[in-house]
């Protein structure tokens, strides 16, 4: 079952104005805890920030997980986990933990493969999105899990190229997490191919509900 929309989600882009999430400059760092994880599937270490919620310490019951890609202190991380614990003190949402991903080579992990030769020339290495995928799925995954307490609901979310991995993870792989937010993904990539292939790929979504907000700035 696909539901488009939800009062958590309204609330995540009522406080970010539905515009760009990577601006950062006036979002203090909030406490957090930070760990690398030697990769062997992305081949490199990878910068993970977790910021847990005052519901997880006070009352220590298991949380649902959000992911992110653009993780990073000086990226995404701040503005996201501000804007939740502003939504989970005004209650309206639940408590999640929100876990960062920095990025390392943004373009490389959050694409995936192209024909289009303007698309090849965005960066040296473009069309890791399955390797990094993998990498959440085998190795983020389950060393989270070891290290907090969580729920089985999982949620992504992204803008731009990190909105686009949403997307097609979502499209691809859609067990992988129960909540999506794609804010204007850069679906223009591959010409277009994931938006050419959604009606095929949408008839075989899995049975169990999954929730997708996606916000565009353009038409698609």
């Amino acid at each position: 079952m696909l539901l488009l929309c939800s009062a958590f989600l309204i609330g995540i882009v009522f406080l970010t104005g539905c515009t760009k999430i990577n601006n950062t400059s006036n979002d203090p760092v909030p406490v957090h805890d930070t760990f690398t994880i030697a990769s062997k599937i992305v081949n490199e270490n990878r910068v993970i920030n977790v910021w847990i919620p005052e519901a997880y310490a006070k009352e220590g019951n298991p949380l649902p997980v959000m992911y992110m890609a653009d993780g990073g202190v000086k990226e995404d991380f701040p503005h996201i986990a501000n804007t939740f614990a502003k939504l989970i003190k005004a209650k309206k949402i639940p408590a999640f933990i929100l876990v960062g991903i920095e990025n390392t080579q943004r373009r490389r992990d959050l694409t995936g493969p192209t024909e289009v030769a303007e698309d090849k020339e965005i960066a040296p290495v473009v069309g890791g999105s399955e390797k990094f995928r993998a990498f959440l799925k085998e190795e983020l995954f389950p060393e989270i899990s070891s290290r907090y307490k969580t729920t089985s609901d999982r949620g992504i979310l992204g803008e731009s190229l990190a909105g686009l991995f949403v997307m097609e993870t979502f499209l691809l792989q859609p067990d992988m997490f129960t909540y999506y937010i794609a804010f204007d993904p850069s679906l223009w990539w591959n010409d277009n191919a994931l938006v050419k292939a959604a009606k095929n790929t949408l008839g075989h979504l899995p049975a169990d509900k999954k929730t997708v907000w996606f916000a565009g700035s353009s038409d698609i």
